[in-house]
């Protein structure tokens, strides 16, 4: 009985022939971009996966692509490259049948993943030459290569390997004809194939417990599993495995003495070989059991052309249960065609390896027990050191806890005393906080009435004393009604001047010693702007300056109605006192990511850079004066400033000297018809 394992396939290949010409043509677009670098980590792992692919499919295309991706992994360090390079290699050297040269290359990788913890690769690797060791008959190897292998895989709980390697030890135990012990291990492997939930790796299972069926004469249960494994691998186009279940289902008619039926399926399994399949092991079966049934059909010629095949093939790759199989065919065969001569060879060569191989196997089956008994062992005396070691360090605990306690105890004395000298520190820190909290507003408060002062001063105090010389003039009669009168405009544009600036004062003293609460809604940014054209029209009119509204169709802001309807006033009445008579004043917005950009741009008298870094500041307390010498607070900006930031904006100016300027700031927009504030 030969079980296929994982290494002997490297695991389900869907596909197997489109998956190379898709895995070629990877190959060749990476190959032909510019940038490509063949020693680029994911070229050297297309190369892998083509080897995978290649493997009995076409192997020495699998040997070239190994041995490149072998190369450029050792010139740039690159592990996981070099481990699966070394096991290509080496997975090509024993499928010639050549262990002399594969064996050092298998250690070499696993020395490799066990230095760069690599555990996949590693338990890979041990699963590939337990495989090994049972193909080579080394029984007692194999089982502890894959109990090492099965410890590995249960530490990072790698289900599909669990199944693998188990199932390996129902091989082993089938290949000594314990079948008792072999379907306890294959009961193991169904349970873990169910947690893993894959079709195929459950086809794989079937096809093999078919086998074992078929060694136990109970050919009911072997059917029933291999029909089921030969649907799935037909399903998916797995052909490896596929022609392994047909060389399977051969031999369970075979041992039938169905000769027709095995003939029938050993031919669809041979097809296969001949069209997709390099792998000899599998072929050794499948010609021996083809010169059986031709044997049994009475077809001796052909029988003796599919023996001396099988025999061939088994001395090429030194397999020595082939050679056996192959050569008990042989003898039948000569002994019935009369030639004695070479029936008495073949059964000498029979007779002599099967007493070899007889001894060979009552060695390994005692070597079977010994080896599981032994790593049985070595896993108790590990628990009870390990257990040993635990109460060890279970009084170095108690011991610990004990002096922790006292400490603690000490620790807990100390730390009480440090906790009220701490609150006490805190509690004065905290007052020394307040009084620095209190002295700072009051400083603020203090910087706040002097620029209040200031700015009553200079410019309030300027037109209200203005208007008070006027009013003294005529009621002392220096003055006449009709002069009066023509003095009215000029009065009219101070009070309008005191007014804006109040306004502006009131204001910013608000938010400067109260604090002003921000309350967003729903704002039609028209409505906004239009209403303060309207309030302005008669000064920029007096001055033949022209405010064109280019707002969008009704655009809806998130924001304070107020906030922004004096950031909107200050700014239009800046770019009237700037702009020249005839001059012109823009109004616009468009959406910005989430945000309305409103910009006001007028073709005033422009500012230097000098200006435009200063007149935002705080700090700034300038007098400007416009183009008809208005005179203006240098607070409006700063207000604008404060007013935007608070409903999440930001504000910036560009300007020409000469040319004109532009102010912008940015709302959020309204997205929602109803929205709460925030």
């Amino acid at each position: 009985m030969v079980v296929l394992g994982f290494c002997l396939f490297s695991g389900p290949l869907l596909g197997q022939t489109s998956k190379k010409d898709s895995m070629e043509l990877r190959l060749r677009r990476l190959e032909s971009t510019n940038r490509f670098n063949p020693k680029d980590s994911t070229h050297i792992n297309l190369l892998l996966g083509l080897a995978r692919v290649y493997r009995f499919h076409d192997n020495e295309r699998l040997y070239d692509v190994a041995q490149k991706a072998l190369e450029y992994s050792s010139e740039i360090n690159y592990n996981y490259g070099t481990i699966k390079g070394l096991e290509a290699v080496a997975n090509y050297y024993y499928d010639k049948g050549d262990r002399k040269k594969s064996m050092p290359l298998f250690k070499e990788a696993l020395q490799l993943s066990k230095d760069v913890e690599d555990v996949q690769s590693e338990i890979s690797i041990l699963n590939t030459l337990a495989q090994n060791y049972s193909f080579e008959g080394n029984y007692a190897e194999a089982l502890n290569l894959n109990l090492k292998g099965i410890d590995l895989a249960k530490q990072i709980n790698n289900l599909k390997m669990l199944s693998v390697l188990n199932e390996n030890i129902a091989g082993l135990y089938a290949d000594q004809k314990d079948f008792k012990n072999a379907l306890m291990f294959y009961d193991t492997v169904q349970k873990i194939n169910r947690k893993v939930g894959n079709e195929i790796i459950d086809a794989e299972t079937q096809s093999n417990m078919a086998s074992l069926y078929r060694d136990a004469k109970d050919y009911k249960n072997a059917i029933f599993n291999i029909n089921r494994s030969i649907n799935t691998f037909e399903k998916y186009k797995i052909y490896d495995w596929l022609a392994y279940a047909y060389e399977v289902k051969g031999d369970i008619y075979l041992d039938q003495k169905k000769y027709k039926w095995a003939l029938y399926w050993y031919d669809q399994s041979n097809m296969l070989f001949k069209d997709e399949i390099e792998d000899n092991r599998i072929k050794i079966q499948l010609m021996n059991g083809m010169a059986k049934v031709y044997y049994g059909l009475e077809k001796d010629s052909l029988s003796l052309v599919h023996a001396k095949k099988g025999l061939a093939i088994s001395q090429k790759i030194k397999s020595l249960q082939g050679q056996i199989d192959c050569s008990e065919t042989l003898y039948k065969i000569y002994k019935k065609k009369g030639e004695n001569e070479e029936a008495l060879a073949y059964l000498e060569t029979f007779k002599t390896l099967s007493d070899s191989l007889f001894m060979d196997k009552n060695k390994q089956s005692l070597s079977l027990l010994e080896t599981k008994l032994e790593y049985q062992q070595e896993k108790k005396e590990l628990i009870e050191a390990n257990q040993a070691a635990l109460a060890k360090q279970r009084n170095y605990i108690y011991f610990s806890v004990i002096v922790l306690l006292i400490l603690s105890i000490i620790t807990f004395v100390v730390r009480r005393s440090e906790k009220i000298q701490k609150k006490l520190n805190r509690e004065l820190k905290e007052k020394s906080l307040a009084v620095t909290q209190r002295e700072a507003q009051l400083h603020e408060i203090n910087k706040t009435n002097t620029k209040l002062f200031s700015i009553i001063g200079h410019d309030l105090r300027g037109p209200i004393g203005g208007l008070q010389s006027i009013l003294k003039m005529f009621t002392d009669g220096d003055i006449s009604t009709k002069e009066l009168v023509s003095y009215i405009p000029k009065l009219k544009s101070d009070v309008d001047n005191i007014s804006f600036t109040l306004n502006n004062l009131l204001s910013w003293g608000m938010n400067q010693l109260n604090g002003v609460i921000t309350k967003p809604k729903r704002v039609s940014l028209s409505t906004l702007v239009v209403n303060n054209i309207q309030l302005l029209s008669e000064i920029a009119n007096n001055k033949s300056v022209k405010i064109i509204n280019q707002l969008p169709d009704n655009p809806r802001i998130w924001a304070d109605n107020h906030q922004i309807d004096i950031v909107i006033r200050n700014l239009l009445s800046n770019a009237i006192k700037f702009t020249p008579e005839n001059g012109l004043i823009t109004v616009g917005a468009e959406e910005k990511a989430g945000m309305w950009q409103i910009s006001v741009r007028d073709t005033g008298v422009g500012m230097t850079q000098e200006m435009q870094e200063s007149i935002f500041k705080d700090s700034s307390n300038i007098t400007t004066y416009g183009t008809n010498n208005e005179k203006g607070t240098g607070l409006g900006l700063s207000l604008c400033k404060e007013m935007v930031h608070k409903n999440n904006g930001e504000i910036w100016v560009e300007s020409t000297p000469r040319k004109g300027t532009t102010f912008y700031f940015t709302v959020p927009k309204a997205l929602k018809r109803y929205q709460n504030a925030s």
